[in-house]
């Protein structure tokens, strides 16, 4: 297992929608565990595979004593109800901002073997997974604010220490081949 480093805002992979995960090898389980290393020692709630630069529909969660990981998940929503509260993202460093979700999903994908999985999710674990899917489909916490709220966001992230420092965004060579 190995720590890696976060991609952030402005790193086209975190814009590119990931690709199915095709192989349920050995890389693909090295994968897992990076992620989980690499979520775990940023004591987060979850991470997706591009936000270490591998496009891969992928991601790790642990949320209330639920460590977990999917691959190609798929959403659905059991019901209408919704919540509001404060998201961040680790490649959005530092900032948070209130963010309509789902309250309740169940996500149906594979662990790392290939096998089938369930996850029935309400509150932060329902937050986190919607969010780590969003990363999979090149989506970021911002893009769902209401207009204002985007403004609001934006205007943070340029004014940010680690945004836009006139270098082009560090790419590092992912142990786990190319995107995709």
């Amino acid at each position: 297992m190995t720590v890696q480093p976060i991609r952030l805002f402005g790193d086209p992979v975190l814009r590119t929608p990931a690709d199915p995960v095709v192989d349920f090898d050995k890389e693909l389980r090295q994968l897992v565990d990076d992620l989980t290393e690499t979520m775990r020692d940023q004591s987060c709630a979850g991470l997706a595979a591009p936000q270490i630069g591998v496009g891969l529909r992928v991601c790790a969660f642990e949320v209330e004593d639920v460590l977990g990981h999917l691959v190609n998940p798929v959403l659905d929503f059991p019901d209408e109800e919704e919540q509001d509260g404060p998201e961040g993202c680790l490649s959005i460093p530092g900032l948070y901002f209130d963010t309509k979700r789902r309250r309740n999903v169940v996500a149906k994908g594979f662990t790392a073997h290939g096998d089938p999985v369930q996850l029935v999710g309400s509150g932060l674990l329902a937050r986190c997974v919607q969010h780590e899917t969003d990363h999979l489909d090149g989506v970021l916490f911002v893009d769902r604010l209401d207009r204002e709220a985007r403004k609001e966001a934006m205007k943070a992230i340029r004014g940010a220490e680690w945004y836009d420092t006139g270098l082009p965004p560090v790419v590092k060579v992912s142990p786990h081949g190319p995107l995709g």
